[in-house]
């Protein structure tokens, strides 16, 4: 079964991952597939190897690892019009949007797609596949590898995802299905209407009017579910995210770059309920902020420019004198160091660019990508904790470091009295390191044994509810199973 959209943004990726958990609790072996992924958020397979994060989260949904097979092409924004591509886990070059979607590789890529697939399908059934955008994006459809192109490879049913929320359901919906061929058309087993507000009742004239237009079944209205928390695939929206400061918590501003990557650092400690999370790219708001965190960049040096343009840089500086806490994380440890360079023009076309200077610590782009998953104790405690490494940056310092973390007896990261840094992503997920983090403020004491693997879990069963009740599910089972 494949899920195709009117365009992006239309609740494809959660529809996909609400049905990967339904599945399993059906008692199939499902696993989700998403040809060619565009995304700075990513995650690292037990391999070593890198996938979009939204296929990472299907496959938690499903209750099984996440491989490389389920995203095989990743795109990794980079720079103005410009993407690193990763193949099967690793990059094999950065390119430009005109010569990925008008070059003459996509024959090879698609190749290399449906080798993917076959080999997921050889382990899982049913293979729950995500399509991109729009299916009816005319112009670059005829090098397409991952919508319609590729529900013909699986032959798959296919399920048209439309937002009403947006406005123009009606045309999304008739238009995207009259501009399919024939052969493709044949596909479409139903229509789901989604992010549905108010009275679903009152849609059902609407349902039938899109019926009689497609003569395609409406198998779905889903309401919009605020209650229901799933990782977010991209950072849109982040920067009206929580802007209200609170006076009874500990206000962390993360700073919104413009090239951000892997934001779900945060998510966990924004379930926290000592603190208030927000995401800024004003230097006033920073001068509110209890805690300052400099976040994950794909392109560091593009990133650290902007710290100095928006005036940023300086109030982070004006911060570290007043002793605030300050912490970086992957490109944000990077730019915390004495300078940044890219010789190899691995990010950006610029050869060194200074850092903030809060660490003793030069980085300088590899060629090569770091990406692993790792155990690690933080500081003095014993206490194992788990994350991941995505980074193609080698860090060294100039006088001995006092090591945040140890990883298999190794130093890693950087320790000042207010200020540290470290390539770990996730590291917020372990709940022993917010407790570290937040103990010298003076808060109210709170319940600090928040669960948050079970909380994910508690969200992807209450999703499988809320879809199993506004869609035919027993149909789309049906068809996958004719």
């Amino acid at each position: 079964m494949m899920f195709v959209g009117t365009g992006s943004d239309v609740g494809k990726s959660i529809i996909v991952t609400g049905l990967c958990r339904i599945l399993k609790q059906k008692g199939y072996a499902p696993a989700p597939f998403k040809a060619q992924n565009m995304s700075l958020n990513s995650f690292v397979t037990k391999d070593g190897l890198e996938l979009g994060r939204a296929q990472a989260v299907q496959a938690e949904a499903a209750k099984i690892d996440c491989n490389t097979e389920m995203n095989p092409v990743l795109l990794k924004p980079s720079g103005a019009n410009k993407s690193q591509v990763i193949l099967h886990g690793k990059p094999i070059g950065d390119q430009t949007a005109r010569a990925y979607f008008l070059g003459n590789n996509k024959q090879y890529l698609f190749e290399e797609v449906q080798k993917a697939f076959k080999k997921l399908n050889n382990s899982y059934a049913p293979i729950v596949l995500e399509g991109a955008g729009s299916i009816s994006e005319l112009n670059l459809k005829h090098r397409d590898i991952v919508n319609m192109r590729m529900a013909q490879h699986a032959n798959a049913a296919v399920y048209l995802v439309a937002d009403i929320d947006r406005g123009g359901v009606f045309a999304s919906v008739y238009g995207s299905i009259a501009l399919l061929e024939e052969d493709e058309r044949k596909l479409i087993k139903g229509i789901i209407v989604n992010k549905f507000r108010g009275d679903i009742s009152l849609f059902e004239e609407g349902r039938k009017m899109l019926e009689e237009l497609t003569n395609v079944p409406v198998l779905g209205v889903v309401p919009f579910a605020k209650d229901i928390y799933i990782e977010e695939e991209d950072s849109l929206g982040l920067e009206d995210k929580h802007k209200q400061f609170s006076k009874e918590k500990i206000n962390i501003a993360v700073i919104l770059l413009p090239y951000i990557s892997n934001f779900t650092d945060f998510n966990r400690l924004e379930k926290d309920e000592r603190v208030h999370v927000f995401y800024t790219r004003s230097a006033e708001d920073l001068k509110k902020a209890d805690i300052i965190m400099i976040p994950g960049s794909k392109n560091t040096i593009a990133d650290m420019q902007f710290l100095r343009e928006a005036s940023l840089a300086q109030e982070i500086l004006n911060a570290h004198v007043q002793k605030k806490r300050i912490i970086g994380i992957c490109g944000g440890f990077q730019m915390l160091g004495t300078s940044i360079s890219d010789p190899h023009h691995v990010e950006n076309d610029i050869q060194t660019i200074p850092g903030l200077g809060i660490i003793p610590a030069h980085t300088t782009m590899a060629a090569e990508k770091t990406t692993k998953q790792c155990q690690f104790t933080f500081k003095a405690s014993d206490i194992v904790c788990s994350g991941y490494e995505i980074h193609m940056g080698v860090t060294t310092f100039e006088a001995k470091q006092q090591p945040l973390n140890t990883i298999n007896g190794h130093a890693e990261g950087y320790l000042s009295d207010h200020c540290w840094g470290t390539y770990i992503h996730g590291i917020f997920d372990n709940s022993s390191i917010i407790d570290e983090l937040l103990s010298d403020f003076d808060i109210q004491e709170t319940d600090t044994t928040f669960d948050y693997k079970a909380y994910k879990e508690e969200n992807y069963d209450k999703l499988a509810a809320h879809l199993t009740k506004h869609i035919a599910i027993d149909q789309i089972i049906k068809n996958m199973e004719l």
